[in-house]
């Protein structure tokens, strides 16, 4: 299984209502897919997300199109910074851990 793990921090915190309205998006569109779990937490201006999914193939799907696709391409108007790793894991980590790998991330400054 795959597991994507990503962290994005805000250019402020008014920024955090833009955010919110792509998330219920995401989210009404991650439900209509055959994930195995997720994970979201965030604060002021730096937010967290885990989901993971059966295969890779499915992952890049849903990346790939919908309401996750229009975000990223809204993503330079609200975010600083995104990381982003996906690994190869039965079960999603814990935070700490989450945060650990996103050190190794990719990263997309704006």
């Amino acid at each position: 299984m795959k597991a994507t793990i990503t962290s994005i921090e805000l250019k402020g915190p008014l920024k955090f209502f833009a955010l919110s309205a792509n998330a219920l998006r995401i989210i009404k569109q991650l439900k209509s897919t055959n994930y195995k779990d997720f994970k979201k937490k965030g604060f002021w201006n730096k937010h967290y997300t885990m989901t993971l999914w059966n295969s890779d193939a499915e992952l890049k799907e849903f990346a790939k199109s919908g309401a996750h696709l229009e975000a990223m391409k809204k993503s330079k108007n609200i975010a600083k910074e995104i990381r982003t790793i996906t690994i190869d894991t039965d079960s999603l980590p814990s935070w700490k851990e989450a945060k650990k790998l996103l050190e190794n991330g990719k990263v997309f400054k704006y």
